[in-house]
């Protein structure tokens, strides 16, 4: 009985560390984005952007959405998810790659990273 709940028992602590990692890598990427620069004119540029193709959906300033995505819980660090989405669409979302330049989407990037300033 011993061995059982010493197994139990280790069991246990590796998934309490597991759990622990998880969570500081999330903090980090969370951080990471949040100590990203971005010129003000790209911010302004990205809302002027949100404003005019992606609020209709995802909502004005990215309050209220419809039954699309809630952007302020995109991942911070996944830029390159974020940027296939947009140029390639993803279920709903109709694809944006022939109306957008990079660096436009570049400037959504940059709105949806940084958010509303309150």
């Amino acid at each position: 009985m011993t061995g059982l709940t010493t197994g139990i028992s280790l069991a246990t602590a590796v998934a309490l560390w597991c759990a622990t990692a998880v969570a500081q890598d999330h903090s980090a990427q969370v951080q990471n984005a949040k100590d990203q620069s971005f010129p003000p004119q790209q911010i302004a540029t990205g809302a002027e952007i949100f404003a005019r193709n992606c609020s209709p959906c995802h909502g004005p300033r990215m309050q209220d959405t419809e039954s699309a995505f809630d952007l302020r819980k995109f991942p911070p660090g996944e830029h390159d998810r974020f940027v296939r989405s947009v140029t390639n669409g993803k279920n709903q979302m109709p694809p944006w790659g022939d109306l957008l330049k990079s660096d436009d989407i570049e400037a959504l990037w940059a709105y949806v990273t940084i958010g509303e300033k309150k």
